[in-house]
């Protein structure tokens, strides 16, 4: 699994966009859930499916940093500012945060608030006691994160193109299939 100089190994890759697939599956169950009334099945299972595709992230984002602290990244050509190589380690490091911290929060919620934990087919131990009252400050904490990780998300696709378009440099082709 070696990152070659120009590109990233294929399993990086494929897991930079699967996750990326997962992430919108994730943001598309909690916005597609307003649709139907509190209580509804649909709305229940839509919920579901956030919890465990959210724990799906979490769980793929630990190996991606597994493989990530032992390849280092390819090099981009031509080389960027250094500017721009700190803002891109911000970047990165706020995006594994929120890929990480959101399911771990996701996992409080429902523990705290003492419900099951769902994970396909299995149901996760409860990572804290029930506590109504801090269920639902760390759902407005986890909501909020939420939203601003639509921004995050959207920058650093935005990035991307970018360099791709304007900068014509390799940042995005080290990426690519």
């Amino acid at each position: 699994m070696q990152n070659t100089t120009e590109k990233y190994h294929r399993a990086s890759i494929a897991l930079h966009w699967i996750m990326l697939l997962l992430i919108v599956a994730v943001y598309a169950c909690i916005e597609l859930r307003e649709f139907y009334p509190k209580g509804s099945e649909p709305r229940e299972l839509l919920k579901q499916w956030h919890f465990m595709l959210g724990l799906s992230v979490g769980l793929l984002v630990l190996i991606r940093l597994s493989v990530r602290l032992r390849h280092p990244a390819p090099v981009i050509s031509p080389q960027p500012p250094a500017w721009q190589h700190r803002l891109a380690k911000v970047m990165h490091g706020l995006l594994y945060l929120l890929m990480l911290g959101m399911p771990v929060a996701g996992w409080m919620i429902l523990s705290s608030a003492g419900k099951p934990v769902p994970f396909f087919g299995l149901e996760l131990p409860a990572l804290l006691p029930p506590n109504e009252v801090l269920a639902e400050q760390i759902e407005e904490v986890h909501e909020t994160i939420g939203s601003a990780g639509y921004v995050l998300i959207a920058l650093h696709a935005l990035a991307g193109l970018f360099h791709h378009y304007f900068i014509k440099d390799n940042t995005l082709k080290r990426m690519l299939p």
